[in-house]
């Protein structure tokens, strides 16, 4: 992975922990900036592979906490994109939670 490439994601992923506060919009987990990276996942709420640049912008992503246990909220959302019904965890109800939309993610993702 090139420089800018990691320098993109990790400015994408930082501002979205930021503007959530390092907390996981769903479930309300709180975590640092130093423990974020092994508490947080910055969610690209669209798919990366539908917006341009990749989508790494703060309107399109989502703090949630993360985990392997099949209970976190990144999972949640993950399997939301893979075509579960999850209450509180479709594109819709996470761009709600953040401020922003779909539209706005993609005029954001223009600029990059």
């Amino acid at each position: 992975m090139s420089a800018n490439k990691k320098a993109v994601r990790k400015a994408f992923r930082d501002s979205t922990w930021k503007r959530d506060g390092y907390r996981c919009i769903c479930c309300g987990f709180k975590s640092s900036p130093a423990t974020a990276e092994q508490e947080l996942d910055a969610h690209h709420i669209t798919p990366r592979e539908e917006m341009p640049g990749g989508g790494y912008v703060k309107e399109n992503g989502a703090t949630l906490c993360k985990g392997d246990d099949g209970r976190s909220c990144h999972e949640k959302a993950e399997l939301v994109l893979k075509g579960d019904v999850i209450p509180g965890f479709s594109p819709d109800d996470l761009y709600s939670l953040i401020g922003s939309s779909r539209e706005q993610a993609f005029k954001a993702s223009e600029q990059l």
